[in-house]
């Protein structure tokens, strides 16, 4: 067919493959994508468009499939009775011009008896008994469940007595829609009118609204014939081989097997988390790291005073507007064993894990988050030790408030200015005293006017210079008020990383599930058939 299935079920399992390595789906949720069945009746042929009609046997030990088969094709190709009371081995009977390109790789070619034939007629059908279902022995049941995907039509053999059988009732309620199916009440001669009734019951049950049932014995007695509808069984088959009915069943088996591939590739999108539980998330986190925070500058009183003492000492060495030209200068401790030290680094510890708990209680996937978030457990000292040396070596270029550092420039304006206007007025006096003393005869300057210039020009220094040495801020207050401050903005910046963190986790789920979506789009297409008018026969046969 031009409708390429097996790569719209290789890219699911690419996706899956994709979302596993990522963390975004465990190997057990990814497990029904990762071996969904890509197997279809055609996928046994070179060219699908021109196949046989591929119709399968199915049901428990002892109810007649080997027997109808023989009774098919006119002779003895499956071993009945006592040689083969229980089937274990696929019996497949064909026309010897069809040829199967290829067999399923996970089927035994020794468990599989082919035999030809030359009968015109049943030329377009492949006829396969298959080994009883309900058999002890697990390599039984894998053959039946391998050869399935390959099957238009099963006929669901059942005996008055093992009508109700569940092993092979549970195949009909998982596989019904990928098949078209007709039922036979093998060896009607020991039936009883309540029986078939009965089974017409339970087959209404599981979804098929008159479903077509053929009262079958393999005896030759001829007395019984008249109970025997073996032929409508095989005009009905011979009937659906033809090319139109073929393709019919195969675009309405791929439908089905689209829409159980949609449903398993939404149940795996929808364990990937929602953008609701990644919004809780954050506002988890945003309500509880304030606690956190409070309770780690609590810790950090005594680090940050034995800081700040630190970078009042060395302001010199610190500051490059004062730092010295040499090489014998001091280094700056480590604040990362000091300020962030093991205790902070387990407190921050126990708060990542936190999180992640509660993103497992939100039901989104740890793994990525998890990943993202362990690069963080050693971020944060470097983003404390940055903003916290960074903001005291702004307060200490700039110590002390606004005010103090006006009343600063202001007194050492005064520190300058008054001497020099006191020495300038002392000067005015002396000139305008010598003058005088010589126009008149009045004594020049004494010695108290010495003294008291010299005293006026030492206090209209000393007064500005004690001033400034008063309002000079304490270096190691002000290192200790821009060390809380660079602190702040580190918790801050703490809290916004850990949210980008989380912000970034699902928008990397957004884009994997945007990569899944083209896929759902053409699990919801119909793919491609010719028309064909679907006759009463073929509705009855489909569930």
């Amino acid at each position: 067919m031009d409708y390429n299935y097996s790569d719209l079920v290789s890219r699911a399992k690419q996706w899956a493959k994709e979302a596993v390595q990522a963390g975004w789906l465990s190997e057990k949720d990814a497990k029904p994508l990762l071996e969904f069945d890509e197997r279809t009746p055609d996928s046994l042929f070179a060219e699908s468009h021109s196949r046989p009609l591929i119709v399968a046997f199915l049901g428990g030990s002892g109810v007649g499939k080997s027997t109808l088969l023989n009774r098919l094709a006119g002779k003895e190709i499956a071993r009945t009775g006592v040689e083969r009371p229980t089937s274990k081995e696929v019996t497949l009977y064909r026309h010897h011009s069809v040829e199967l390109s290829k067999l399923p790789e996970s089927l035994p070619i020794d468990k599989i008896k082919v035999s030809t034939h030359d009968d015109e007629s049943k030329k377009n059908i492949i006829w396969i008994d298959m080994p009883d279902f309900d058999s002890t022995e697990a390599k039984n049941r894998d053959l039946v469940l391998g050869w399935l995907p390959h099957i238009d039509v099963l006929i669901y053999v059942v005996s008055p007595e093992r009508y109700r059988d569940n092993k092979a009732w549970q195949i009909l309620l998982v596989e019904g829609g990928r098949h078209a199916w007709i039922f036979v009440l093998n060896q009607w001669d020991r039936g009883q009118p309540e029986q078939y009734d009965d089974f017409i019951k339970q087959l209404k049950k599981a979804g098929f609204e008159n479903p077509i049932v053929y009262r079958t014995s393999c005896l030759s007695d001829p007395s019984i014939t008249t109970q025997d509808e073996f032929a409508k069984l095989q005009t009905t088959i011979e009937g659906l081989a033809n090319e139109h009915v073929i393709g019919q069943l195969e675009s309405r088996g791929l439908l089905v097997r689209q829409i159980d591939l949609k449903e398993k590739l939404q149940s795996s999108m929808e364990k990937t988390g929602s953008p609701d539980g990644f919004n809780q998330l954050i506002k988890h986190w945003q309500s509880s790291w304030p606690e956190t925070v409070k309770l780690l500058q609590e810790g950090f009183e005594w680090p940050l005073q034995i800081m700040a003492g630190y970078y009042a000492q060395q302001a010199g060495h610190l500051l490059p507007k004062y730092k010295k030209q040499t090489n014998t200068e001091s280094e700056p401790v480590n604040q990362k064993s000091i300020l962030w030290d093991e205790w902070a680094q387990s407190r921050f510890t126990d708060k990542l894990d936190e999180l992640i708990v509660k993103a497992d209680q939100l039901q989104l996937p740890v793994k990525p988050i998890k990943q993202l978030l362990l690069s963080y457990r050693d971020k944060a000292a470097k983003i404390v030790h940055e903003q916290t040396e960074l903001a005291a070596r702004q307060a200490l270029v700039n110590p002390g408030n606004k005010l103090q550092r006006f009343f600063m420039k202001f007194a050492r304006f005064c520190e300058f200015v008054l001497p020099l206007a006191a020495i300038s007025w002392v000067s005015y006096q002396v000139l305008k005293g010598f003058y005088d003393s010589s126009m008149t005869d009045e004594a020049y300057l004494g010695t108290d006017f010495a003294i008291h210039s010299g005293i006026l020009i030492a206090l209209s220094w000393l007064l500005p210079f004690f001033l400034r040495k008063q309002l000079k801020p304490s270096l190691e207050k002000t290192a200790l008020k821009g060390l809380k401050q660079g602190l702040e903005q580190a918790m801050a910046k703490i809290e916004v990383e850990v949210e980008s963190a989380i912000k970034q986790v699902s928008e990397q789920r957004e884009q994997l599930i945007a990569k899944a979506e083209p896929i759902l789009e053409q699990c919801e297409q119909q793919p491609p058939s010719k028309p064909v008018k679907e006759t009463e026969t073929l509705k009855r046969m489909l569930v």
